[in-house]
């Protein structure tokens, strides 16, 4: 299955597109992509024949978001926590996430056509060399793509983000480039590893779960968080259409509770900005290293 896929919608669902997008669009979306296991059991299927099939619902709720113009998309696909089931489990997701990342990267001509950025984020210490090295060329390769950006996070949990951006922080405050009244959200907010993204402006979790299971805890305060019952790979344009409704009804409230928050302007001192960039440019060579470790 392609990361990008062709239109194949009914004119039916074009023209609610269209009106839809009459009203305000979100910039950002992000998904949990919740019950791959549930509707495997539901169906007979393996544990994963159902992330396969999550997989293709991915696929295609990206060309779903594509043709309303939301800009940028992320998804949470692997959890930290999902290294605690079982190994059969666990390697199964790990191959998959290889042969996807395989298939990315054989498509580069037409992800440079649609110039879809792909970034993911995460903890990659934690995964096999192997998908490290993809992670790191596919990132490498769409760096500079601007009309699209996808999201991915893999081995993540706001927890580790929040921790591993501390922790940088206070390496910052120890070879003295930065002070430690510099620091301040913005300078947090910056060293995550979401620091290029702005902030969801909706977020859609399937399956019935009514929890955030540790993802963009930080990011998500403004947020419109929209549940439904319906398992990932049974997710539907028109449930995502509803979703984006549900924005567009809760949209003048959001906006109230954000101005009220940005009165006051953010402002950085040039410590804070050469360190911002400094940390950005460390983190870029360690995805060149990678890159070179397996040439």
């Amino acid at each position: 299955m392609s990361w990008l896929r062709d239109n194949t919608m009914s004119w039916f669902q074009l023209l609610a597109i269209r009106i839809l997008r009459t009203g305000h669009i979100p910039k950002h979306v992000a998904f949990i992509m919740d019950g791959n296991r549930r509707y495997a059991t539901k169906n007979g299927m393996e544990k994963i024949e159902g992330h396969t099939k999550g997989f293709d619902k991915f696929a295609e709720t990206l060309q779903w978001c594509r043709d309303l113009g939301i800009q940028e998309v992320t998804f949470y696909a692997f959890s930290i926590e999902n290294f605690k089931r079982k190994r059969e489990e666990v390697n199964g997701l790990l191959n998959l996430a290889e042969q996807k990342f395989q298939r990315l990267l054989a498509e580069k001509d037409k992800i440079r056509k649609h110039g879809l950025c792909v970034r993911i984020i995460g903890n990659f210490s934690l995964l096999p060399q192997k998908i490290q090295e993809l992670i790191a060329e596919t990132m490498i390769f769409t760096k500079e793509h601007n009309n699209g950006f996808l999201n991915i996070a893999f081995a993540y949990t706001s927890r580790d983000e929040i921790t591993n951006a501390i922790k940088d922080v206070i390496k910052g405050v120890q070879s003295g480039d930065i002070l430690s009244e510099d620091i301040d959200e913005n300078l947090i907010s910056h060293s995550l590893y979401t620091n290029k993204s702005p902030n969801p402006d909706l977020l859609i979790r399937t399956s019935g779960e009514v929890r955030f299971s540790d993802f963009l805890m930080w990011q998500i305060s403004n947020t419109c968080v929209y549940f439904t019952n319906i398992l990932w790979p049974e997710f539907s344009l028109w449930e995502f259409l509803n979703a984006i409704f549900y924005y567009q009804r809760c949209y003048s409230d959001i906006q109230k509770v954000m101005k009220m928050q940005n009165m006051k302007p953010i402002m950085q001192n040039n410590r804070q900005s050469t360190y911002m960039d400094k940390l950005q440019h460390e983190r870029q060579i360690t995805l060149e290293r990678i890159c070179v470790a397996n040439t």
